[in-house]
C-alpha cells in the first residue's frame, strides 16, 4: 500500500511537471511564424519532441528530488539502506520502450518528409542561384530578380544551384531548407500560406560575408504577383531592346558589381581571381598549362567568362571560377567593354 502511494504521487508529480515544462517552453515562442504548408507537419513533429523532452526531464528530476526529500535518512537512523542487485523486468522495460519510441519517431518523420515533398504538377518553377554572397532568382518568363516574389497558396518548385561554394537555402518561416552544391541542381518545394516579407538566409558557412547573405522573399496575392510579373517582363523586354545596340561599359560595371566583385579586383591586387586592371590588350599572358595567350582580346575574354576552364590563367586552378554561360551575349560584351576601360 505504501509503495503504491509513492508510485501514484510520483506519477502525478511527473505529469504535472511535464505539463508545466511543456507550457513554459511553448510560451516563449521557440519557432518563428509558420508561413507555409510545409511548416505544419514539421511544427507538429517538433511539438511531439518538446513533449517528449518535457516528460524525460520530469521523469528524471521528479524521481531524483522526491527520493532526496522522502527517502532521506531520518534522525536517529544509522544503518545502510537496502542493497538492491537489479531488476530484470525494469531493465527490459526501459530498453524496449525507448526502442519503440525511436522507431515511432522514425516512422512519423518519414511520413512528414513525404508530406513536405509532395509534388504539385502545376507548381511554379523558379531557378535560384546562390553565390558569395547574394541570391539571384530566375523566372520562367525570362527575367531575373534579387528579390524572390511568390504567390500565396501556390506551390513553388525551387531549382537550386550554387555558382561557387556550398550554400544552403533557408527561410525560417517556411521551416524547410536545402543544401546547394556546385555542379548539381537540388530541389525544394514550398507552398506559402501567409502574405508578408521574410528573410532568405544561407544556412551553410560559405565565406567571410556568410552572415550577410540575406535576401527578402515577398509573398503576395496571386493578383499582385501577376501584376509584378507583367511589370518585370516589360522591364526585361526594354533591357533587351537597349542591349541590341553597342556594348555599354556602364552596364558592364553594374554586372561586375553584381557578379564579379568578390573575386576580381580593379586595382591590380590579385584575389580569388586575376585582377582586371590592365587586362585587356595584355600580350603573352601565361596559362596554367605552360602555354601563353598571345593577346588578351575580346574573343579570349568571352571564352574566359562563358567557359573559364578552357584556358586557366597561371597561378589559378581549374573550377576556381564558375561558368557564367547563363549570361546573355549582350551582357558578356558589356562586361568586356567595361574591362577595356580598366587601363
Amino acid at each position: 500500500m505504501r509503495n503504491a502511494r509513492h508510485i501514484v504521487t510520483i506519477t502525478a508529480l511527473i505529469l504535472l511537471s511535464t505539463y508545466l515544462m511543456y507550457a513554459g517552453l511553448t510560451s516563449i515562442g521557440l519557432m518563428p511564424t509558420a508561413a507555409s504548408i510545409q511548416a505544419g507537419p514539421i511544427d507538429w513533429l517538433f511539438d511531439i519532441h518538446v513533449i517528449a523532452m518535457s516528460f524525460l526531464f520530469s521523469l528524471i528530476t521528479v524521481i531524483l528530488l522526491y527520493s532526496l526529500v522522502v527517502f532521506r535518512r531520518k534522525p536517529g537512523e544509522t544503518g545502510d539502506g537496502a542493497h538492491i542487485e537489479g531488476n530484470t523486468g525494469l531493465e527490459i522495460f526501459w530498453t524496449i520502450v525507448p526502442l519503440i519510441v525511436v522507431i515511432a519517431f522514425g516512422i512519423i518523420g518519414a511520413d512528414n518528409l513525404r508530406n513536405v515533398r509532395a509534388a504539385d504538377p502545376n507548381a511554379l518553377e523558379v531557378r535560384v542561384i546562390g553565390r558569395q554572397w547574394d541570391w539571384r532568382f530566375e523566372y520562367p518568363e525570362g527575367f531575373s530578380s534579387t528579390t524572390l516574389y511568390l504567390p500565396v497558396h501556390k506551390q513553388v518548385l525551387l531549382k537550386l544551384e550554387s555558382s561557387d561554394v556550398l550554400h544552403s537555402f533557408w527561410v525560417p518561416e517556411f521551416r524547410v531548407k536545402q543544401d546547394m552544391i556546385p555542379g548539381r541542381v537540388t530541389e525544394l518545394r514550398i507552398t506559402p500560406t501567409l502574405e508578408g516579407e521574410y528573410p532568405i538566409k544561407c544556412a551553410e558557412i560559405c565565406g567571410t560575408r556568410h552572415a550577410y547573405m540575406v535576401s527578402p522573399v515577398v509573398v503576395v496575392s496571386q493578383v499582385a504577383y501577376d501584376a509584378w510579373v507583367t511589370e518585370q517582363v516589360a522591364l526585361y523586354e526594354a533591357e533587351l531592346l537597349a542591349s541590341e545596340g553597342q556594348p555599354d561599359a556602364r552596364r558592364g560595371e553594374q554586372l561586375y558589381t553584381q557578379y564579379c566583385l568578390a573575386c576580381h579586383s580593379l586595382t591590380g591586387t590579385v584575389g580569388q581571381g586575376p585582377t582586371w586592371k590592365g587586362l585587356f590588350g595584355r600580350e603573352n599572358r601565361p596559362l596554367a598549362d605552360g602555354s601563353v595567350v598571345a593577346l588578351v582580346d575580346e574573343e579570349y575574354l568571352y571564352e574566359s567568362i562563358t567557359a573559364p576552364n578552357a584556358k586557366i590563367a597561371q597561378g589559378f586552378n581549374a573550377n576556381a571560377m564558375p561558368s557564367f554561360s547563363y549570361l546573355r551575349d549582350s551582357q558578356v560584351y558589356d562586361l568586356i567593354e567595361f574591362i577595356k576601360t580598366l587601363e
